[in-house]
């Protein structure tokens, strides 16, 4: 396998949005399978109670010895938890119903939001990349995710309320920074579902460029029926018709966060110390 040099420790990225149904889960797992495909070595953790991201990876949810749960109450350890995606060449650490139950759990520990962090700790070193799958609200476990990683990728659809929601979401990305975990940056914005025939969505986006200007990626994942019916094959998009429209944009999408990591260690490296 081909490593590079400049990824030494996992890069830990928070695929995350407060509203629902903009394709979060659809990007952590296409943008997890074409890391894979590029030879990255991948942890996808699927953050959400509802347990898509599992799903939609080819594992059965309700079949796991273990899962999330039991990794952030301390009973069991990422690795003993990691299930491997054969559809996606990645490994899963996955997620049920169970999940819900830990916000109740961790409210009652010390250092509740850094639970993730730590079971993390132990796997750096095991990966390229660690994508966590964050729920569409502020939880507990949102901020587990947040506390984390070392930067947050927002999907985003090119819509009227986006730009609102997209606000708070800085602004949260900002408090944690703040508060919880100086590390974490905005990586970037990605277009997706993105229907370049109507016109509302090219201005909307023409509005994030404007606004957040190289922090917007140049892939944009257009509206796509393949990548939709995915899931219900328990295959990542990349897989299920890696020729789609929407599979390509994905495959686009990795090389150009890989490109921006590279970057961003160099950068660092340059950096004068002390």
């Amino acid at each position: 396998m081909n490593h590079d040099t400049a990824i030494a420790v996992a890069n830990v990225f928070c695929i995350a949005n407060q509203k629902g149904g903009v394709g979060k889960t659809t990007t952590a797992i296409n943008l997890a399978a074409a890391l894979a495909a590029m030879d990255k070595r991948v942890l996808l953790v699927d953050l959400d109670p509802q347990g898509n991201a599992t799903m939609g990876s080819g594992i059965d949810k309700n079949k796991v010895e273990q899962n999330l749960y039991q990794v952030l109450i301390g009973d069991s350890t990422i690795a003993q938890a990691r299930v491997r995606s054969e559809a996606g060449g990645y490994d899963v650490l996955p997620a049920n119903r169970e999940l819900s139950g830990a916000e109740i759990d961790l409210i009652q520990m010390d250092q509740r939001e850094q639970q993730l962090k730590q079971a993390i700790e132990h796997v750096l070193g095991d990966y390229d990349f660690i994508l966590i799958d964050c729920p569409p609200t502020l939880s507990l476990l949102t901020l587990n995710g947040l506390a984390s990683a070392h930067g947050v990728i927002i999907p985003m659809q090119c819509e009227y309320f986006a730009l609102e929601g997209l606000s708070d979401l800085v602004n949260t990305i900002k408090r944690v920074h703040r508060n919880i975990n100086p590390e974490l940056q905005l990586i970037g914005l990605l277009r997706v579902m993105f229907d370049t025939r109507v016109t509302l969505q090219q201005q909307v986006s023409a509005q994030i460029e404007t606004h957040f200007g190289d922090k917007v990626f140049k892939a944009v994942v257009p509206r796509n029926v393949r990548l939709a019916e995915a899931p219900s094959h328990g295959l990542p998009g990349i897989v299920y018709d890696k020729n789609s429209r929407g599979a390509k944009a994905y495959i686009e999408f990795g090389h150009e966060l890989i490109k921006r990591v590279k970057k961003e260690a160099l950068r660092q490296l340059a950096r004068p110390r002390g």
